[in-house]
This record gives C-alpha cells, sequence and structure tokens, in this order.
C-alpha cells in the first residue's frame, strides 16, 4: 500500500545579498514549507529600515489599477519574477501620471457636482417673485422651506393630511415650501423632523433669481461635464495605453512584497539568514544543488530525516503529511483533507477514496444519459470551456462519476429515465450468455419471483461491497499502527487484529448458516468468543504488550465494566457499519422508481408536453438527487471506512507559495 511522501527538514543558512533569490525560488518552486509558522510573530520595523518597500509600492500600484478602473488581477499570468531598479522608477512615474490624471477627473467631478447643486438650488426659486419677508409676515401662515429625501414626500403628504400643503420648488420634488395654519406650526415642525426635512435660511428680502444667473450657472455646468468627459477620456487613454506595464508591474511588487514579508519573519543576524522547513526526499537533491548554483556556493545546508529532529522525537512537532498521486486520484485528496489528514509514515487512503467513491456514486445514480452529463461537464470544466463558480477543480470527479453512472445505466437499461432505448444494447449483450433480456441488470421490481429474488440479491450485493469497505479501513488502521510501532492497538481493540478477526469470522459464520446450512458447532462460539473478549479488554492487554504500567489502570472492576460497554459498542458498530450500506441499494432503487415516474408522465402527456416533462425531471433528477446521492457517499466514507483509522489526524503540508492578492483581498 503506497504511503505519505517521505519528508526530510533542511536547515540553510543564506547570506543577506542571497535571501531574496533564495525565497523567490523556494516560492516558485512550492515544496517548501517552513518548519515554524512565519505568520504569527510579532514583526517590528528595524531602526532606519522600511519593513516592506516594495509592499508600499504595491499598494499604490493597486490604488491606481481600482482608479483607472482597470479589472482585478485574480493570479500570475507572468512568470514570476523580483522587482529590479528599472522597475522601481518604472513605478514611481506610473503611479504619479496616474496620480496625477485621478485628480485632475476628481476635480472636475466635484466641481461639477457642485455647479449642479448650486444651479438646482438657484433653480428651486426661479419663480418666487413674492419676497419671502412679506409671505413669512402672513398673520395665519407658518411656512418652511428647505429640502426633504425624495422618498420621503408621499410619506410627509400622507402624515400632514389636510392640516398643511406642500409646493414644489422648481424642478426638483426634494425642495419643497410647507405651509399651514399658525396653530398647527408644532404638528407641523415635528413631522417635518420625521422626514428628514433639511431647512434652506433664505434671506428676507429675496425675490427669486434673474434669468441670467440661471443661464451663467447652465453654461458653466455645461463646461465643467465637458471638462469631466475629457479627464474621463484621458483616464481611459492612460489606461488601455500602459494595462500591460501596470499589470506586469503589479504581479514583480507583489511577489518582492510578499518576499520582504517572509524574510522579516526569518531568523537572522546582521548579514546572515537561517532558514529551515520541511521538503519532499524526492526533491532533497534538486533543491540543494540548485540553491548551490543559485547563490554560487554561498548557501550552507544541511539535511535531516524525520527521527533526527528533536521536536518530532518528543512529539512536540508533526512531520507536514504530502500525498503524491496523478491527476485522477489526486481529485479526491481534498476528501482526506477535509476530514483530517494522515499521520506522517502511515497508509495514504486516497486511491481507496477515489474508488470507493467513484463506485458508490455509480451504483446509487445509474442513468446512462443522465451520467453522460456529467462527464460532458466534467470535460467541459476541466478544458475551461465552462465555468460554475468554482467547481471546475471537481473536473475530474465529474469525469469519473459520469463515468461509473453511464456503465450503470447500461447495465439497467436506463437512458434519461426512459428504459426502452438500451433494449437492442441490453438483448445482445444479454444473449452472449443465453436468452437475450431487456435489462442487463432490471432494477424496477416486477410482479414474476426471480425479480424479487435479483432485487434482494443486489441488496446483498451493496452489502457486500459495504464489508469490503468497512475491511479495508481496519487493515489501513492495522498496518498504520505497526508502522507507528504501536503493538497494542495493531493486535488488540475493535479495529485491532482482535477485532477484524471477530468481524470477519461473524460474517463468514452467518454466510455458512444462511446459504450452506452449517450447523452451529463449537469451535465457532470458540473463535467468536475469544476474538470478543481480547476485543473488549483490548486496552489492558494493549497495555500490557506496550509494557505500560499498570496494566489495569483504573483496577479490575473498572476494566470489567469497560468491557461490557465496549461488547455493546463492537457488536452494534460492526452490525450498524455493515446495514449502513443498504442505503446504496435503497437508493439505487429509489433512482430507478424515479425514472419510472418521469417515463409514465411523460407518456401520459400530449407530445410537447412529453418532451417538457422529460427535459423537467431529468434536470431535476441530475441537480437534487445527484446532489443528495453525492452527500451519501461522502457519508459513509467519513463515517464507515474513516472511523476505522482516523483517530489522530496529522499535519498537512502547506508549501511556501506566491499568491496574488489584491487590496480587497489582503
Amino acid at each position: 500500500m503506497a504511503k505519505t511522501t517521505t519528508m526530510r527538514l533542511v536547515e540553510l543558512m543564506v547570506l543577506k545579498q542571497d535571501i531574496h533569490g533564495v525565497l523567490k525560488y523556494l516560492g516558485t518552486l512550492g515544496e517548501f514549507q517552513f518548519q515554524n509558522d512565519l505568520d504569527s510573530p510579532d514583526v517590528s520595523e528595524r531602526p532606519g529600515e522600511t519593513l516592506n518597500p516594495d509592499g508600499e509600492i504595491f499598494v499604490r500600484l493597486e490604488k491606481i489599477r481600482a482608479a483607472l478602473d482597470l479589472p482585478e488581477l485574480t493570479g500570475y499570468t507572468n512568470a514570476i519574477e523580483l522587482p529590479v531598479p528599472e522597475d522601481h522608477d518604472e513605478a514611481l512615474r506610473l503611479i504619479e501620471s496616474a496620480e496625477t490624471i485621478n485628480a485632475r477627473e476628481q476635480e472636475a467631478l466635484h466641481e461639477k457636482k457642485r455647479l449642479e447643486d448650486a444651479y438646482n438650488e438657484v433653480l428651486a426659486f426661479a419663480n418666487l417673485k413674492v419676497s419671502y419677508a412679506e409671505l413669512e409676515s402672513l398673520s395665519f401662515l407658518t411656512m418652511r422651506i428647505g429640502k426633504v429625501d425624495e422618498g420621503s414626500v408621499d410619506s410627509l403628504k400622507a402624515a400632514l393630511g389636510s392640516r398643511a400643503i406642500i409646493l414644489p420648488l422648481g424642478n426638483d420634488s426634494t425642495r419643497i415650501m410647507v405651509a399651514c395654519a399658525k396653530n398647527a406650526r408644532f404638528f407641523l415642525d415635528g413631522e417635518l423632523k420625521k422626514a428628514g426635512f433639511v431647512e434652506l435660511q433664505i434671506p428676507k428680502d429675496f425675490k427669486g433669481v434673474p434669468d441670467d444667473v440661471l443661464l451663467t450657472l447652465g453654461k458653466e455646468k455645461a463646461e465643467t461635464s465637458a471638462a469631466l468627459m475629457e479627464a474621463e477620456a484621458e483616464r481611459r487613454n492612460f489606461a488601455e495605453t500602459h494595462k500591460d506595464r501596470i499589470y506586469r508591474l503589479l504581479q514583480r511588487y507583489s511577489v518582492g512584497s510578499q518576499v520582504y514579508e517572509v524574510e522579516s519573519r526569518l531568523e537572522s543576524t546582521e548579514m546572515v539568514y537561517r532558514i529551515t522547513g520541511w521538503i519532499p526526499a524526492y526533491r532533497s537533491r534538486e533543491v540543494m544543488k540548485t540553491l548551490d548554483e543559485l547563490t554560487k556556493g554561498r548557501t550552507a545546508m544541511r539535511e535531516f530525516m524525520p527521527d533526527e529532529v528533536a521536536g518530532v522525537m518528543n512529539g512536540s512537532e508533526k512531520v507536514p503529511v504530502k500525498l503524491k498521486h496523478g491527476k485522477i486520484v489526486s481529485a479526491f485528496e481534498r476528501m482526506i483533507f477535509s476530514y483530517g489528514s494522515p499521520l506522517y509514515g502511515t497508509v495514504d487512503p486516497t486511491p481507496f477514496v477515489a474508488i470507493f467513491f467513484t463506485v458508490l456514486f455509480g451504483i446509487m445514480f445509474g442513468d446512462a444519459g443522465q451520467g453522460l452529463v456529467f462527464l460532458l461537464a466534467g470535460i467541459l470544466m476541466h478544458f475551461k470551456l465552462l465555468k460554475l463558480g468554482g467547481w471546475e477543480k471537481f473536473s475530474v470527479i465529474f469525469i469519473c462519476i459520469g463515468v461509473s453512472s453511464t456503465v450503470m445505466g447500461l447495465l439497467t437499461g436506463e437512458f434519461f429515465a426512459n428504459e426502452t432505448l438500451l433494449e437492442p444494447f441490453s438483448r445482445w449483450v444479454t444473449g452472449l450468455f443465453g436468452e437475450p433480456r431487456d435489462a442487463i441488470l432490471p432494477m424496477m421490481p416486477q410482479s414474476d419471483p426471480d425479480s424479487i429474488k435479483r432485487m434482494f440479491l443486489f441488496f446483498g450485493f451493496t452489502v457486500g461491497v459495504g464489508f469490503i469497505i468497512n475491511s479495508c479501513g481496519i487493515i489501513i488502521n492495522i498496518i498504520n499502527q505497526l508502522a507507528l510501532k504501536r503493538w497494542g492497538k495493531a493486535l488488540f481493540g475493535k479495529t485491532g487484529i482482535t477485532g477484524a478477526v471477530f468481524f470477519w469470522y461473524v460474517i463468514v459464520f452467518a454466510l455458512r448458516v444462511a446459504l450452506l446450512g452449517h450447523s452451529p458447532a463449537a469451535y465457532d462460539w470458540i473463535v467468536i468468543g475469544l476474538t470478543l473478549f481480547l476485543t473488549a479488554f483490548g486496552e489492558p492487554f494493549g497495555r500490557l504488550v506496550d509494557k505500560e504500567r499498570p496494566v489495569l489502570e483504573n483496577g479490575l472492576f473498572a476494566a470489567v465494566i469497560a468491557a461490557v460497554v465496549e461488547i455493546v459498542e463492537v457488536v452494534s458498530s460492526y452490525l450498524s457499519n455493515t446495514v449502513s450500506f443498504l442505503r446504496v441499494g435503497a437508493f439505487a432503487l429509489a433512482h430507478a422508481v424515479l425514472g419510472f415516474i418521469i417515463s409514465m408522465m411523460s407518456s401520459l402527456a400530449p407530445a410537447a408536453g412529453a418532451v417538457a416533462i422529460s427535459i423537467i425531471g431529468n434536470v431535476i433528477v441530475v441537480v437534487l438527487e445527484g446532489m443528495i446521492v453525492a452527500i451519501q457517499v461522502v457519508r459513509l466514507q467519513y463515517y464507515e471506512f474513516f472511523s476505522k483509522f482516523f483517530s489522530e489526524t496529522g499535519r498537512e503540508f502547506r508549501p511556501f507559495m506566491f499568491r496574488y492578492k489584491s487590496l480587497k483581498n489582503a
């Protein structure tokens, strides 16, 4: 069985003049994980030095990119490079030019808004030919002139009702004059306050606005609009002309910024930096050779086996776990790490997960047409022709389940819920082995006894699949415990050798009784009883083998009680783990029933309706049932497979890599 990738700890002593080049190489390599977490230590600026000069330029470049309305970068499109001195001068020139253009545009925008506000204010009082003092002096009226939010005008009218009138001033409905009787002025002021009314201060002798003032303001407003359009055009031209240079500089200064961040967190003297980290063993020689050439022999390097690292030996540090696979199996790695990381040096379960997930999904979702939909979607996502909000990374999984569903559909004779289209294929295949049948593996129960028998055989088959998956989990656990030299856990316990023998013997015993008419013998009960006894008292026997003392840690009575509880746990868990796989057959049957319902509804509807029912029904099945089946498969993996050997999790390998981060995501 394949195990986790062998790792090595390397220690590098790098001169100050080489540190940027070394960090750039390690970040580009993407196979080096720092021994200590470099994100947590507090970092203070050194006196007289800028902590991250490349980071400052990167921030300014990101700001001008946003100001120039250029799209965000989501990743590196150029080769990863560090900034050179010429980049610094070019970046500053571009930043200054862009900031000047942006300042002109903002100034024009501000001036346009100021003139528009002034014009609208003046326009509101253009028709007020009676002095405000004369209106205000009326003994029977109270008047208020001001501004209110446009959405509040209607609610204000409803609140005031007939006790006041509202008159719009000019073309802007937000500027209003409100009048009411003197005795209702307190009520008026209260309602205006609720509506967010802002009173305008009107001179007492104001009698309206001369026409030439409106003309002058309108002319200035038009000139400002033209200036703003010119500034916007200049910005667009500048952005289009310098777009590639800005993106190139952004990528380089992103790398430089991250190098400075890492450098500031490394152990160092005035002239030398110390770097320690984990790399896969298969990369060790290559990394050493490349660094030696890169620094012209100025870097001192040492390599350590995991068992030569003090922190690993005393248990304070875990060796990072890296899994190495081909394209197909590697697509299933995230299922492992979403549950937990295996311990270093143990069995890599990813190939098992890839096989079990694919097979279980195909059994539960058997339809050749719907399977081809998954297959096609996976192919399109793999070649970036179909984007589904990040699901592209699961394209290989879509391809795998598409193939398995298609194969199962060919066996059951279903093609987009239709059971007749594949009949010629089924009759040809079955005819090669005897009497032709309409389906190789009929799923829908029929009235004949053979149909019921086939259905129960199919459920027995799914339980058998569950037995294989459970057994694989137990075997992986035994191998892992032996690899970790935990002899007690490997020999005893529910997922140790005694538990495995108990589980396997009970299954074989039950099959012999049910199928071969075997009569239970004394040796059967001896084997079952002995393995159950050793499993129930697994903890004290394990302590005895591992030479831990005392053997009965909490006394004999506590050990007996724990053994009784363990017996109940062992029997119930193995029973539930096995029976749980009946759901695989149940979902396969449910899928066939849904297909039958869609087919029946289509046959009862007119031609156009039949097509619509078929399309809608298949879409619902592909989306909803596909999601439900995927969840059930993941659940079976987690609870029935992973639970056998994931008693302790390791540390996932997270290599140092350059990742582009915009200001929004930084």
